[in-house]
């Protein structure tokens, strides 16, 4: 009943309705967020959730009381918000593919040995397809985990670890290959 009433208030442009909301609800809505975002600023959960508030203000039509609970509706476009904002700072925190290879190209300063186990290792890597490549480098180069990796490529965790333990197998096949 209480849903109902200030969602009718919400959109007949009772600020005080979205005030009650937001005083309500910030709390959990920040649990949420916060537990989606890990990675993200305390400034990320804030503009999370404030994007959910204001959606509720220019869309209270779209909640449905009949459906659900408005707790839920807030909660669910939360998690999405959140989700959404986590792919966005791990693209924004990513370098392209080809930098990284760049990256693990042996220098002259490292000892001949190296050398030779860097380029195996390179050419190991070459054999690989995509997305088992650029999975193995954001896990083991850019540090992320595997439901980071998931989000990113919008693949499932279950995904991201069995591409991982398959190519994990394939460059030690490889590698034994090149040693021979």
């Amino acid at each position: 009943m209480w849903d109902e009433k200030i969602i009718r208030a919400i959109q007949s442009r009772d600020e005080s309705a979205i005030s009650q909301v937001m005083e309500k609800y910030t709390r959990l809505l920040w649990k949420i967020a916060s537990s989606v975002l890990q990675n993200g600023s305390e400034r990320d959960i804030e503009e999370c959730i404030a994007d959910v508030f204001i959606y509720l203000w220019q869309h209270p039509e779209k909640f449905d009381p009949h459906r659900g609970r408005l707790k839920t509706w807030l909660s669910v476009i939360t998690r999405s918000r959140a989700q959404d904002r986590c792919r966005q700072l791990t693209r924004q925190t990513s370098l392209p593919l080809d930098e990284a290879l760049l990256s693990v190209l042996p220098s002259p300063q490292i000892p001949v040995e190296q050398k030779e186990a860097c380029s195996q290792l390179n050419t190991a890597l070459d054999q690989l397809k995509e997305p088992e490549r650029e999975i193995l480098f954001r896990r083991y180069y850019y540090n992320q985990k595997p439901r980071e990796i998931a989000l990113a490529l919008d693949l499932s965790t279950k995904q991201v670890e069995n591409h991982l333990y398959q190519s994990k197998q394939k460059l030690r096949r490889e590698l034994k290959e090149l040693e021979v």
